[in-house]
Parts: C-alpha cells; sequence; structure tokens
C-alpha cells in the first residue's frame, strides 16, 4: 500500500466524524420537531438523544437533569464531550489541516469554514427559535465537504480510507437510532395513543431522512416491520445498514492486507440478512442490534489493526 498509514488513519477519521456531525444535528432536529406534535401527557424529552450516543453516565457527571437546554448543549456545544458537533467538526479541521496536500484545497477551507461558522454562532442553537437554521448549516456544511470530496479528489487508496470510515459511522448512527427509538416507542399505548406510534416511526425514518425514499420504495403505510426491514435489509438506500455495508465491501476489495476485516465483514452481512430483524419483538431486536454493534467494533479494530 503506497499511503502512509498516518495519512490513512486522518483520512478515515475525516469520514467518521464530519458523517458524525451530520447525524447529531439531523437528530437534534428531529427530536425538537418530534416533542412539538406529540400531546404533552407523552412524556418522551430529551434523555434517548444522550442514549443514542450511549453516553448517559458521562452526561449525567457534567449536568443535573436531562432537560431541552442540557441535552442540546451537551450534544452540540459542550467541548468536554468528544462526541459533540463542535468537537466532532474541531477534530476534522485539526485532521485536515495535517493532510492539506492530499484533499483538495477547496474541501480543507470548507472544513475550516464549517467549524468557525458552527463555533461561533453556538449559542443560537439553545433557542429553539434558531436551532433549525444552525442545525441546517452543519448538515449542508457536510455534505458540501462530502460532494467535494467526491467530485474533486483523486479516487484511490485514500478515498476508499474515507469512504469505509463514513459508512461505517453510518450503519454504526442507523443500528443505534433504532434501538433506542424503537425501546421508548410509547410503552402499552392505549387505543388513543396508536396515531402517535406512526409519529415516532415516522421520526425514525425522518433522523436518517429516509421518510420519502420509504414511502417511493415501499408503498406503505408507516408500520414497524416495514420500517425496520427497509432501514436494516435495503440495498438502495445510502443510509440503510445493509447499503453501509456493501460501500464497505466494495472499499475493502480495493485494498490490500485485507483478509481480516474482510472476513468479519462477510460474516456480518450474512447474519444480517440471515435473522429477519422486522420480525423480532423488542426484546429479539435489541439483543440483535448488540450484535450489530459489537461487529462494528470488531470491523472498526482490524481496520485499525490492518492499516494504522
Amino acid at each position: 500500500m503506497s499511503m502512509l498509514s498516518r495519512v490513512a488513519s486522518k483520512i478515515y477519521w475525516m469520514g467518521r466524524y464530519v458523517e458524525r456531525a451530520e447525524n447529531t444535528a439531523r437528530l437534534i432536529n428531529v427530536n425538537t420537531h418530534l416533542l412539538l406534535d406529540l400531546p404533552k401527557r407523552v412524556l418522551l424529552g430529551w434523555e434517548p438523544i444522550v442514549d443514542i450516543t450511549s453516553s448517559r453516565d458521562y452526561f449525567y457527571s457534567l449536568y443535573e437533569e436531562a432537560d431541552e437546554r442540557s441535552v442540546v448543549r451537551f450534544m452540540v456545544t459542550d467541548t468536554r464531550n468528544a462526541g459533540s458537533i463542535l468537537s466532532t467538526l474541531n477534530m476534522v479541521r485539526e485532521g485536515t489541516r495535517t493532510i492539506r496536500d492530499i484533499i483538495p484545497r477547496e474541501a480543507w477551507e470548507q472544513t475550516n469554514e464549517l467549524y468557525l461558522k458552527a463555533k461561533t454562532n453556538a449559542q443560537s442553537v439553545l433557542t429553539q427559535r434558531h436551532r433549525y437554521d444552525y442545525l441546517r448549516t452543519i448538515i449542508l456544511g457536510a455534505q458540501t465537504i462530502n460532494g467535494m470530496l467526491a467530485g474533486t479528489m483523486i479516487h484511490d487508496e485514500g478515498y476508499d480510507f474515507l469512504r469505509i470510515g463514513r459508512n461505517l459511522e453510518r450503519a454504526d448512527m442507523t443500528t443505534r437510532i433504532i434501538d433506542v427509538r424503537s425501546a421508548t416507542l410509547l410503552p402499552e399505548m392505549s387505543e388513543d395513543l396508536t396515531p402517535f406510534e406512526n409519529l415516532q416511526w415516522m421520526s425514525v425514518l425522518k433522523s436518517l431522512t429516509a421518510y420519502q425514499m420509504y414511502r417511493r420504495k415501499m408503498r406503505l403505510r408507516i408500520r414497524r416491520p416495514d420500517v425496520l426491514k427497509f432501514l436494516l435489509l435495503e440495498e438502495t438506500f445510502p443510509r440503510a445498514f445493509n447499503h453501509a455495508l456493501r460501500q464497505v465491501n466494495g472499499c475493502l476489495k480495493n485494498l490490500p492486507h485485507n483478509e481480516k476485516p474482510f472476513k468479519l465483514l462477510t460474516e456480518l452481512q450474512k447474519k444480517l440478512l440471515l435473522a429477519k430483524p422486522h420480525e423480532l419483538d423488542q426484546e429479539g431486536l435489541h439483543g440483535f442490534i448488540d450484535e450489530l454493534q459489537l461487529s462494528l467494533i470488531k470491523i472498526n479494530d482490524s481496520i485499525h489493526e490492518s492499516y494504522f
């Protein structure tokens, strides 16, 4: 492999962190809107957002309660949280600064500009009035970086590492959203709350910008088994778990010394296709998603061992 392992690692993590910032912004936007749509007596709140990132213990070491302001601050602007939007954009910026000769200049400038914008306007995200615009800036900024890299970077080993990082992050976030969101779906619904279950599954789709594509592909009303099938098994939707794995598969094929990560990835793909996740009950689904996430961690680790 001609690329230095340090450079490959920086590009891989650039792919992951840009995706993470975008996903976090989507998540907070959708949660803000969902809580406005649900009746007051349905208490979903903000704690599930902290759970999606597996940072509940750390959150409560910094904040008293999981109210809207605290969770939004923790997830967006709190630099003590390595997973906050500001922290991840800062890591993208620091990482890309050291590999400016590998990526197109415009992508570096866009990365720098997005971080400075996010930092300068950070306080505006705490009020609902300005939150949508702030988060939209993050989402569009991340998409601009990805678009620039796709359109102007040489599609060599470096670009493969970028795509592997992006797709592993995407697969991870898709499983986290399904896991936490399906668990917090209104427990033991009384008849009059059933319409709101649809709202929640709609919010799962919208968190992944999947609502319109679900309607186009599935042509079904929104039901749990169909949403699970679409988000986990669909081959043609970019944020579906199966699609992300297929992208990683294609990139790994181009790289040397790929035996170990490739073997782990193939095993995970088989496990996914045999599982029929849309037929699992809540407990079964939770266990299955745990297995998927552990497999993603193993793949990430084996990529580190093999290349970085």
